[in-house]
């Protein structure tokens, strides 16, 4: 049997196809490159799914991972789908749902794209990775080189999570701390010689990690799809991961029907991808002084957003910004009412799902879905004592 259905390497804006077995990063016109499969050649049947074991390699004919022997895990995957009930109730979407990636290893979603990353740049031959982070993606990749035995150089802002950089900095990897924002730390990444640029979007792989999440939700509601979902999108390859993953199901033929209403969510202190979709544009521009408690969101002009504004539009989706009083709001209060202390990033849902139902876009009878995308115990600044 086929360990994967990997193709080939398609750019979604000039349509050029690449050879997936090869170490390359963008394609010449400057886009990211997605992942292609053979879906045809996918013989899995969902009841021998259900055997697997439950990570995100049980997908690996949707993965691009040639062979078993080249997986780098930690045993990443499969994080519950909790239902909200109490905080449902509170702001009128009773059949409210959160996907806690907080308990995944290194603590954030991060980790899926890491071990995919990592797993395939490994496959191929990469042995050196650097890369610039707000925080949670510099921690995962710093932790799946260093379980692959691979060197990493690691640039973040100064001011971010001191967790992050302390996780760096135990395995191994090189940290290099930017008197700036994520687009200086890539600036930095780029004068670097001898590394494999493993930025967001910059590599083909990291979204077929994090399209595991939408693998996941389908196949943990039964192989039906909730009415929306909800993700904070700073770089966007969650989104973008998660509208692949159903397109691909759908491909596959086990979804059908409309696919759900992506929602992108934002602070209104770092906002490019609102500002494009209510403008109707095609792309977003930079966003000048950034800032949020978010932090994981604070990317003024993200490589793909042109692919986050074409999931949204495609799905009916929307895109929201919220303040960051109501981002801190909505953390407490899930953590009063459901017992789960989650992070900024993942807040900011909360407090859009409670304008969106405000506004009638959510309707009380409607399934809707919210990832909490990492753990509320790297940020301890966002609880006063």
């Amino acid at each position: 049997m086929t360990f994967s259905a990997l193709s080939h390497l398609e750019c979604p804006r000039c349509g050029s196809v690449h050879d997936a077995d090869q170490v390359i990063g963008l394609c010449p016109c400057g886009s990211p490159l997605l992942a292609r499969y053979d879906v045809g050649a996918v013989t899995l049947t969902k009841d021998e799914l259900a055997t697997r074991p439950p990570d995100l390699w049980r997908y690996h004919e949707l993965l691009p991972v040639r062979s078993a022997d080249n997986v780098v895990t930690l045993g990443e995957g499969m994080t519950p789908l909790l239902p909200l009930p109490r905080y449902g109730r509170e702001i009128g979407v009773e059949r409210l749902l959160m996907k806690d990636e907080g308990l995944i290893p290194t603590g954030s979603f991060k980790a899926r794209g890491a071990a995919v990353g990592v797993s395939r740049a490994y496959e191929v031959g990469v042995r050196k990775i650097a890369m610039p982070t707000n925080g949670n993606a510099g921690s995962a990749w710093a932790a799946y080189a260093a379980r692959a035995g691979m060197e990493a150089l690691i640039a973040m802002p100064i001011a971010a999570p001191e967790i992050c950089r302390r996780e760096v900095t135990v395995v191994g990897a090189e940290l290099v701390l930017i008197d700036g924002l994520i687009g200086d730390a890539a600036a930095y990444v780029r004068e670097q010689k001898g590394y494999f640029d493993a930025s967001t979007l910059k590599e083909p792989y990291r979204i077929e990690g994090k399209k595991t999440m939408g693998l996941e939700i389908a196949e943990q509601l039964g192989w039906q799809l909730p009415d929306v979902i909800v993700y904070p999108t700073g770089g966007g390859v969650g989104i973008i991961g998660i509208w692949k993953a159903l397109v691909e199901l759908r491909e596959l033929g086990w979804i059908e029907g409309p696919l759900p209403r992506l929602v992108a969510v934002q602070s209104t202190g770092c906002a490019p991808i609102v500002r494009a979709w209510e403008k109707g544009l095609p792309e977003s521009e930079p966003w000048p002084n950034a800032q949020t408690v978010a932090f994981g969101i604070t990317v003024p002009k993200a490589l793909g957003d042109f692919l986050v504004l074409q999931a949204i539009a495609e799905t009916d989706g929307c895109a929201v910004a919220v303040d960051d009083e109501d981002i801190l709001t909505e953390q407490h209060l899930v953590a009063r009412l459901e017992g789960s202390f989650i992070c900024p990033e993942g807040a900011a849902n909360f407090a859009a799902i409670r304008q969106l139902r405000e506004s009638g876009w959510i309707r009380a009878d409607e399934q809707v879905v919210a990832l909490n995308t990492g753990a509320g115990l790297k940020y301890p600044e966002t609880v006063p004592l």
